[in-house]
């Protein structure tokens, strides 16, 4: 069975994974972790360079904004617009609480 979350994952080679992995899991917020590091969580293993440059440079957003464009209450920002975004806006990554 997974774990909810998968704080203790096993270590990660690529240090820019690794801090991307921790910018991601620590936002500030329990809602801004649960998302946007669980985004990160399902979505890693499949970028390249340019999508984490890409996520990098998500990061750097406020996690407000992040969530909004997420959610879709606010427009995605042109930068931003694309197959990372589209695959955040479904939601699917994130655990359900029962």
């Amino acid at each position: 069975m997974r774990a909810r979350f998968d704080y203790m994952a096993a270590m990660l080679d690529d240090p820019t994974t690794k801090r991307l992995r921790w910018r991601a899991h620590h936002r500030g917020t329990k809602e801004a972790d649960r998302m946007i590091g669980g985004f990160f969580d399902r979505h890693h293993q499949q970028w390249d360079a340019q999508e984490k440059a890409l996520f990098e440079t998500l990061l750097e957003e406020q996690d407000v904004d992040i969530m909004a464009w997420a959610i879709g209450t606010q427009p995605v920002p042109e930068r931003f617009q694309g197959e990372m975004m589209i695959a955040m806006q479904r939601l699917d990554y994130l655990p359900i609480d029962r």
